[in-house]
């Protein structure tokens, strides 16, 4: 090749390399300083998905800026307070991340990277929050102080969840294996929700459950009539509050604490529920839900039960009486919404659709409230007040540019 020629060709070369170039610089170029520290083009792109990969509610991008500006400042504090998170601690909080989801760590990062997410992405993002939860409690669980009286008013003041109503709304997100991840993440985004009118779009929107048309109200419930381990999450609420996740059989429940009061009259304690479940085959079929409503016409009661199921296989209905504590937290959540010979079709098993009906509650004497439950919610509550306060503090004071 002729010298000149040579020049020509390097010149076209870089020419050509140079718009690439510069647009790998830009993508990790500073967006955002923070104190100095930059928040990069790219961590913006890939926080954003994410968050899209969670179904997370809002914008992706400015959720991506509001969350990594503030870990930017949670991790200054941390460097300050010499707090590091172990590579094992942190293998160990992203397997657990994981298996939230269902999933183990491996399979969990290979459908992320489907979507364009880096592990480094995951690792950032847990790595901060592991952390910070651990240093609030560090720092304050020593100053956190839950008085007897604060239980007691917790407890509604006049003897627990016997004398207690609560108006809630509720949402059920499905989670089977492959989307619990992305339940998961979004069941997180929508607990931070304080609008009512938030909650009830995102449950039109997800909730799998028929008090979806009405944006997931429910009626005044005793407190009673829920499983005994959701009592103390459900009076350590505030209205307008939303609970932290709860993951039940294929799906996660979220709900949302509109008002609590006293009942005109308190029920006696439930000692014992009695139930009856008739198994429907084709779980998401049509046919599946005419037969259950075709069933739910034929029936009053759970002895008008045994006449459907007359000549079918023994094991299609199961009658049951238990004591509340019994009950798996999906099947326990259900029955808390029906009234005595009221029946509903939301829960599945085995591929079969479960017409799930309410014989009896049982009343027995009241045997007091579980104390601890409810003192460890208002502990978790006044460490959640006191991060809140302590990263508005950092935000105040920090150089956050542009």
């Amino acid at each position: 090749m002729r010298a000149l020629d040579f020049v020509k060709a390097v010149a076209l070369a870089t020419a050509m390399a140079a718009p690439l170039g510069a647009a790998a610089q830009g993508m990790f170029a500073p967006a955002i300083t923070v104190n100095g520290s930059a928040v990069t083009n790219y961590e913006l792109d890939q926080r954003a998905k994410l968050l899209a990969a969670f179904n997370a509610p809002g914008d992706p991008a400015q959720e991506a800026r509001t969350q990594l500006v503030e870990e930017k400042l949670k991790l200054q504090e941390l460097t300050r307070a010499g707090m590091q998170l172990t590579d094992e601690g942190l293998e160990s909080a992203m397997a657990d991340f994981a298996q939230r989801a269902n999933q183990p760590l491996d399979a969990f990062l290979a459908q992320l990277a489907s979507q364009g997410i880096a592990r480094e992405t995951l690792r950032d993002f847990v790595k901060v929050n592991v952390s910070w939860r651990d240093y609030i409690r560090r720092r304050y669980n020593a100053q956190i102080n839950v008085t007897e009286a604060e239980i007691d008013a917790a407890l509604a003041r006049t003897g627990g969840p016997d004398s207690v109503e609560v108006l809630l709304s509720e949402i059920i997100i499905p989670a089977p294996p492959p989307r619990a991840a992305a339940a998961m993440a979004r069941a997180e985004a929508i607990s931070k929700l304080r609008s009512t009118a938030a909650f009830e779009a995102e449950a039109r929107a997800v909730s799998a459950l028929p008090s979806r048309e009405q944006g997931g109200r429910l009626e005044w419930r005793a407190l009673s009539d829920f499983p005994a381990g959701l009592h103390g999450l459900f009076l350590s609420l505030e209205p307008g509050e939303v609970s932290q996740p709860i993951p039940i059989t294929n799906g996660v429940a979220l709900f949302q604490l509109r008002d609590i009061r006293e009942a005109p009259q308190a029920p006696a304690e439930i000692a014992e529920i009695e139930y009856a479940q008739f198994a429907i085959p084709g779980a998401g079929t049509a046919e599946a839900l005419a037969e259950a409503q075709r069933v739910r016409g034929a029936v009053d009661t759970c002895d008008d039960l045994y006449g459907v199921a007359k000549g079918l296989p023994k094991d299609r209905l199961v009658r049951n009486a238990v004591a509340p504590a019994a009950l798996p937290r999906d099947l326990g959540l259900e029955l808390a919404r029906l009234d005595p010979n009221e029946a509903s079709w939301n829960l599945t098993q085995n591929g079969a659709l479960l017409f799930t009906m309410l014989c009896a509650r049982t009343p027995a004497a009241a045997e007091g409230s579980d104390r601890d439950a409810v003192r460890n919610q208002l502990v978790g509550q006044k460490l959640a007040a006191r991060a809140d306060i302590l990263l508005e503090e950092l935000r105040a004071q920090a150089r956050i540019a542009p």
